[in-house]
């Protein structure tokens, strides 16, 4: 396939790399230092528990409308970006191109089919922990590379099962969702409690692992998230609280992309995260103490470094 990955941070990076490493025309839309070590050094990726590898040559621009029609895209752009990177996901869609998105959240495909149009964006959800260490090298940080996405009716479409062939040949778990609006809260679940309180200790999720207090909040947090997501009309597992537990208890610790910008003084993605258990909470007649409290505490930061 002809795969466009649009935000070669460290998730898209990592998706991209294996794609291209299976013989898939891959094209990295990418900016700055990182394009420019790309395009000079190739791609290299640290993949823990795997074999350490490296694209190269890469395809890499920063220039969508330079590279033609695709047949998919990952849209893995930072949620701040998300409108801007959508209008230019439409100078590489022909009348079948799919949009996956990869994104912190619930929100990113109204948002992207509000630019795109209805029926063009899957909903999805990265499983892999990922990061620029420097620029053209990327880390994997844990030991899961799957991918879930589907179709907002659930349906088996062939599009969505074609693409999860290809990724699950790259080497990547590919997942086909029945429910997306139920597999997208239950991510959500986990990583906005993840986001939350690594961001308020400045540390990974070790601090879940061994501290009984910031075990409660996080568990706390995620109970928020579901009770909110529920009152939508949101299906969740009865027992999502014990499988993310699980997950959290049994995974090597990681600090959350939040966290990570925080305390690099870079811009947040706040207003997706907490901001938005807050909002639809509100929405939904829900408290949310947790969520509120570390909405209000980093609203000063959502720009970066104060």
């Amino acid at each position: 396939m002809r795969i466009a990955i649009m935000g070669a941070g460290g998730i898209g990076a990592f998706y991209g790399a294996c794609l291209a490493r299976a013989g898939n025309d891959v094209i990295f839309i990418a900016r700055g230092a990182h394009l420019d070590a790309m395009r000079k050094n190739g791609l290299k990726i640290e993949n823990m528990g795997d074999p350490d590898f490296t694209i190269n040559p890469v395809n890499a621009t920063d220039d969508p409308s330079n590279v033609g029609v695709v047949d998919a895209i990952l849209f893995c752009v930072k949620m701040y970006d998300a409108m801007d990177a959508a209008k230019l996901c439409k100078l590489m869609m022909g009348e079948n191109t799919i949009v996956v998105t990869l994104q912190n959240g619930v929100e990113s495909v109204s948002m992207v089919n509000s630019v795109l149009g209805e029926g063009r964006t899957l909903g999805g959800a990265a499983y892999v922990a990922a990061t620029i260490i420097r620029p053209g090298l990327i880390k994997r940080n844990n030991l899961i590379s799957k991918i879930e996405f589907g179709e907002d009716d659930g349906f088996f479409s062939q599009r969505a099962t074609t693409l999860a062939d290809v990724l699950n040949v790259s080497g990547v778990e590919a997942i086909v969702s029945p429910n997306t609006q139920s597999m997208l809260w239950s991510k959500f679940a986990l990583m906005t409690s993840n986001s939350c309180i690594t961001s308020l200790c400045r540390m990974s999720t070790s601090v879940v692992q061994t501290d009984p207090i910031a075990r409660e909040v996080y568990e706390n947090a995620m109970r928020e998230c579901v009770a909110v997501g529920r009152a939508l009309g949101v299906e969740i597992s009865e027992n999502i609280l014990e499988q993310i537990m699980n997950i959290t208890d049994n995974s090597p610790p990681i600090i959350s992309s939040m966290a990570n910008d925080l305390i690099a003084g870079r811009r947040l993605e706040l207003e997706w995260l907490s901001g938005a258990i807050h909002r639809l909470g509100k929405k939904a007649g829900i408290a949310t103490p947790i969520h509120s409290t570390v909405y209000a505490a980093l609203r000063p930061h959502v720009n970066g470094a104060v």
